[in-house]
């Protein structure tokens, strides 16, 4: 039997992987197109709740690392890991940051919109080198 954070982990991940998929064809330069609002919320969610560690451009802080960096590609990195990140916290395993704790008062639609404007900006901006 599942325990009750099993199922909220699972529901986070299912609605994470479901938001931030393609929502249209990608263009030539391989783009997935994302839903404008969903990406403009998670801009919004981002400033207010992110920024002041991973910096308001993407590019990191003194406080917390740069979202661009190569780190954070999905295939390392997956849409799912931001989502845990958010819920559980992380303990530094690239970063000399020191640990993130968990972010309190952030709905399942928030942390999906919060990765879709991520990544978003990911694909346009690119990836840093890591280590930096």
């Amino acid at each position: 039997m599942r325990s009750a954070s099993m199922t909220s982990v699972i529901s986070v991940l299912a609605l994470v992987l479901s938001a931030c998929g393609a929502s249209g064809s990608a263009d030539d330069a391989g783009v997935e197109v994302r839903d404008a609002e969903l990406v403009a919320v998670g801009a919004e969610l981002y400033a207010k709740e992110c920024a002041v560690c991973h910096g308001a451009d993407l590019r990191g802080t003194v406080s917390g690392p740069s979202h661009l960096s190569e780190v954070y590609e999905p295939g390392h990195h997956g849409d799912a890991a931001f989502a845990l990140a958010v819920r559980r916290g992380v303990q530094p395993h690239h970063w000399s940051f020191g640990a993130m704790p968990p972010i309190e008062g952030l709905s399942n639609a928030d942390v999906a919109a919060i990765v879709a404007f991520v990544r978003d900006v990911q694909d346009r901006e690119g990836f840093e080198p890591y280590p930096p």
